[in-house]
């Protein structure tokens, strides 16, 4: 394994994030629909008028709506109906998905992984923590996916601010199967994918639980906030992700799932195993239709 001195970062996470122009600003019309939905007096005909002004996203909006992701039956064909059948949080959802899809491009992470590993680990992540909410009976389905798709973005700060670095840490990790991940990046970056994602999460302005889920994925015991819950449900789904072979997973390798680690997470390890034996299904199901 090879070494090398810790970077300690003489800026915050959220001076790091503001510094990365390609990452730090999501598009304007990704902006104004998170807005729009957080909003508790915005409208499914306001979400359409900002909507309608984007084909790729009415027709990306429209293939979601038919597929059998949301168990819909019958073809949709209008915007306004597909809004209004889905819901402004999964359409925002729908929304940041496709900006996001375009970030997570290329470069490669270490010997093994590429930034697309990362994107297909998220989405994996996402549709987990969704399918666990929703078996809970929990209405954080929608919550749980979009904290899926953020939770490792701090990993694209660093892919962007210290690549060397973030290779060595995939590297080692690698190498060796024992390491932490978020210790490595400590160690070697000087900040985590946890920090780094939490502060983008709240530069981007996405709703607190998705903040609290970037920073606290790795460590929901450390965690004293009302979303404690949500980070649970995406501390498992991340964990069930990184011991399957859906993208990046060197993450949560060293996560464990065992009966007494979920009591402690007040998940039930029957829902966790139901989860598990569907996660290809899941997995394929979103991948056609947002990766």
């Amino acid at each position: 394994m090879s070494t090398a001195t810790a970077v300690r970062p003489q800026k915050t996470p959220l001076e790091i994030v503001k510094s990365v122009s390609a990452i730090a600003t999501l598009p304007e019309v990704t902006n104004r629909i998170i807005a729009t939905v957080e909003d508790p007096k915005s409208s499914a005909s306001q979400l359409n008028k900002i909507v309608s002004h984007d084909p790729a996203l009415v027709t990306r909006i429209l293939k979601v709506v038919n597929s059998a992701f949301y168990g819909l039956s019958g073809q949709v064909g209008s915007i306004e109906r597909a809004i209004v059948l889905l819901g402004l949080n999964a359409v925002k959802n729908i929304a940041v998905a496709a900006s996001l899809g375009q970030l997570f491009r290329g470069a490669k992470l270490g010997k093994q992984f590429t930034a697309k590993d990362i994107w297909t680990h998220c989405l994996a992540v996402g549709v987990t923590a969704r399918d666990l909410a929703i078996r809970m009976k929990l209405p954080l389905g929608d919550e749980a996916f979009l904290s899926g798709m953020i939770h490792d973005v701090g990993i694209m700060i660093s892919l962007q601010t210290t690549p060397e670095l973030l290779r060595q840490v995939c590297d080692n990790a690698t190498a060796d199967p024992t390491a932490d991940f978020c210790q490595l990046e400590k160690s070697l970056i000087g900040t985590d994918h946890q920090e780094l994602g939490m502060a983008l999460a709240e530069h981007w302005r996405f709703p607190r639980p998705c903040q609290v889920v970037a920073g606290y994925h790795h460590r929901p015991a450390e965690l004293d906030d009302p979303n404690r819950m949500l980070v649970n449900i995406l501390h498992v789904a991340d964990t069930i992700c990184c011991h399957s072979t859906h993208g990046f997973s060197l993450t949560a390798r060293n996560q464990t799932l065992e009966p007494g680690n979920l009591e402690s997470l007040q998940i039930s390890p029957d829902v966790v195993s139901q989860t598990q034996a569907n996660l290809d299904a899941l997995v394929a199901t979103t991948a056609g239709m947002l990766a």
